[in-house]
């Protein structure tokens, strides 16, 4: 028994340091090389400091900003909280929460339909991304917040609007927080 034993607790040790230590490590220094910023968690800097991650969302609650898609993680955006809501489409509670959330977007200023991202939660709660029909619904409302041309709010939302992935893969999307520091940098929050 013993000259079974001894040679699978050798294995077993082998094959838990290659699989367990060396290639976690050998994969997270491949991809640290390759990839630096994604691998560091795609981290937004301003003035040198840490303002966010292009990966996910962040609450803007204050009406010069865009608004980012409603969130069910947790009290917002927090990532250990991260899951859907659980709410199927013939939910009363559900129809009930859209009903306000789109009653709140249009008292804050949004026009046109409200678009589905407007007032659904993603999968996960952390989504960064928003829908362009919903970036120009809030055009008004904050171009009115800044004291801008709604115009110029538009371009904006044109700029940062990143087409489909490969050209066919996805939706077209705006990053909230690319937009968010786009908007402060072409006028500063009064």
């Amino acid at each position: 028994m013993l000259t079974q034993l001894r040679p699978a607790l050798t294995l077993l040790v082998l094959l838990a340091a290659l699989t367990g230590i060396a290639y976690p490590l050998g994969m997270t220094g491949v991809a640290g090389a390759i990839f630096p910023d994604q691998a560091n968690g795609s981290l937004v800097l301003r003035d040198g400091k840490v303002v966010g991650s292009r990966l996910i969302g962040q609450a803007f609650t204050r009406p010069e900003y865009f608004k980012p898609r409603p969130s069910a993680a947790g009290t917002g955006y927090d990532a250990s909280a991260s899951s859907g809501t659980n709410l199927g489409p013939t939910s009363a509670k559900l129809a009930e929460r859209l009903m306000t959330d789109a009653d709140a977007l249009r008292a804050a200023g949004a026009t046109g339909p409200i678009p589905a991202d407007a007032i659904t939660t993603s999968g996960s709660g952390l989504d960064p991304d928003i829908s362009p029909a919903y970036a120009r619904a809030q055009v008004a409302g904050v171009a009115t917040a800044r004291g801008m041309a709604a115009a110029d709010v538009e371009a904006l939302v044109v700029r940062n609007t990143a087409g489909r992935t490969f050209g066919i893969l996805g939706e077209p999307r705006v990053n909230v927080l690319a937009l968010n520091l786009a908007l402060d940098q072409a006028a500063p929050k009064p």
